[in-house]
Parts: structure tokens; sequence; C-alpha cells
């Protein structure tokens, strides 16, 4: 059934940290429509504000302009706050390996700030974005909780001990924290520029501008493409979840599996260009293979995701035509 019909208590107050990020802007929209406040939280430094210019001037909407480094900032950010969704980090394995204290600063202490900020503040529900990455180099398909492997990169390193501070703040303080293991979200208002740019919006930005895309390694690694409105779904019934649900974690995808040379034609396709690709290096900290097992959402969130990598990557794709 998605989210959309979802009910919270009328007066219900939303924070999402990093809203004006790619999935957080997502967030704050969606919430909006469905009649509740939204406070949104960032410090535009990966976060883009033409991704909340649109419902800026809505009545039930906030922006806090602040870094989660701050912790006065998250105290008052929660302040009032019946629900927190913790999107604001730095992603990108390949830049972690780059800048791994920031990536601690940001990703380890900031997450530690919100979660005591919406402790002091008795919060509802904590529920904030983890990762795939977190599985490391476990070898099995598909991906389970339970059994990860050895972290391959900084930015999974972050966001493992997120997990253990979560795990540590619902069983030692009652904060109700749930964590979701995003894998490979894509989708509209997904930046398509710069170096570290993510796989899908990277390879429609070149094919639109009849250039050929470059696919790191030989294209035959797979990925469980996620589309928006799963995450989206996701977030909204984690803040549904019963209180015996608080420190655990769940896989979010929708439990499919691409390779990265088909998600390449796949786009060619449907943007209508015959470029062929180029293959570059294969990238530190990347791992070949990722698939999801979803059944503990399944059960344990009522998560039951509607948008397949098909139907998803054509509604980017008609987003990125619109936009970029």
């Amino acid at each position: 059934m998605g989210y959309k019909q979802l009910e919270f208590p009328e007066n219900s107050v939303f924070l999402v940290t990093g809203g004006a990020g790619f999935i957080g802007s997502n967030l704050c929209e969606a919430i909006l429509e469905m009649g509740y406040s939204v406070r949104c939280l960032d410090d535009l430094s990966t976060g883009k504000k033409e991704n909340i210019d649109l419902f800026v001037n809505h009545p039930k909407y906030t922006f806090n302009k602040g870094d989660i480094r701050n912790t006065g900032i998250c105290m008052e950010a929660c302040e009032g706050v019946d629900y927190v969704l913790h999107q604001a980090a730095w992603g990108s394995v390949p830049r972690s390996f780059e800048m791994p204290l920031l990536y601690e600063e940001i990703n380890i202490k900031g997450t530690l700030n919100m979660m005591e900020a919406a402790r002091q503040n008795g919060v509802k529900k904590f529920i904030y974005a983890s990762s795939s990455s977190v599985y490391g180099d476990e070898p099995n398909i598909p991906k389970k909780e339970g059994k990860e492997g050895k972290v391959l990169s900084p930015y999974a390193l972050t966001k493992k001990v997120n997990e253990e501070y979560a795990s540590l703040y619902a069983n030692s303080y009652g904060l109700e924290t749930i964590g979701l293991r995003y894998f490979n979200v894509f989708g509209r208002r997904q930046d398509p520029h710069g170096y570290y740019a993510a796989v899908i919006p990277k390879f429609v930005k070149r094919l639109l501008k009849d250039e050929a895309a470059t696919i790191d390694g030989d294209g035959l690694q797979t990925r469980d493409f996620t589309y928006i409105e799963n995450v989206i779904e996701a977030n909204l019934k984690s803040c549904l979840a019963p209180t015996d649900v608080k420190g655990e974690v769940f896989n979010i995808a929708f439990g499919g599996q691409e390779k990265l040379i088909d998600v390449y034609n796949k786009l060619k396709t449907l943007l209508s260009k015959d470029i062929e690709p180029i293959y570059g290096l294969d990238r530190p900290g990347d791992i070949k293979h990722s698939n999801a097992d979803i059944s503990k959402a399944r059960k344990m969130l009522g998560y039951d995701p509607d948008y397949d990598f098909h139907l998803g990557i054509e509604l980017a794709v008609d987003w990125y035509r619109e936009n970029l």
C-alpha cells in the first residue's frame, strides 16, 4: 500500500536532517503532502537549496540551517519534535578514503549529537540512514541482517558505528532507534554532478550530453537499486513500528540484482542513445555483488515496496529529462 495512507497524530512534527539532500528533500515533500509538519535541518554542504525551494513557503515547513556537529543546534532542532528522520551524512565510499577525519566528525559525532538531542527532547522515534556498505567483505548473497563481514571503507565504518550507538541508546536509554540499511537508492533529485556522483545520474547526465559514461570495473558487478519511493515508505513505516522493534536494523531495497552494464544499456534504450561505455578501474572499497534479503523489514515494519528497478528507472529518467 506504500505510505500515503499512513496516519500519524494530527499535530505530529517531523525533523528531517539532511533535508536539502536527495533523500531528505523527498522525505520532506512526502510528509508535507500527507499534511504533517516538517522541520528541515541542513548545513547545505552537500544538500542543495533548489531541492527545498519548492516548499519553502509551505505553512507547515520550516528550514533550520545548521551543522549536526554543533550540539546546541541539534538540541534546538529536536525541541517539540515527534519523529527524527536522520539522513544527514557525507556519502561516497571513494571520498571517505580521502577524508576519514571529516567522515568521523560528521557521520559519527554528528549522529551521536542527534541521538542525544532526540533522547533529551523525548522524541518518539529516531530513524536513521545506515548503508548496505556495512556488509563489507561478507561474500554471501542475498545480504541478511546479522551476517556482516569486515567493513571495507571509512564510510562503511561510520555507518557500522552509528548502528552500534543506536543499539546502545535503545537498550541503555530507551530511545526508539531504527536503522535503515539503504541499498543503492536512486530517483528524482539525485545529484548527477561532481566526481562522486552516484552511478545512475552520472550515466544519465553523460548520455543526455551524447557522451560515453565510464563504468568502473568490468560492468558485471551487481547492485540492488532501490527507488526513492520505497525508501520514503520504509522511513514512515518505521515511525509507526511497535516499541519492541527499537534498536533493530533493516535492509531497505527492492530485492533485485542488476548488472551495471545492463543498467547502462537500459538507460541507452530509454534515452534513445547509441553510445558504448568506457571501462575504468575498479573503485577501492567497492563490493562486487549486492542484493538484499528484505524479509525482516517485511515482517517487522510491514515494508512492502511497490517500485522495482524497471519502474523506478523510467520515472527517474522522466525527471532527469525535465530537470537536467
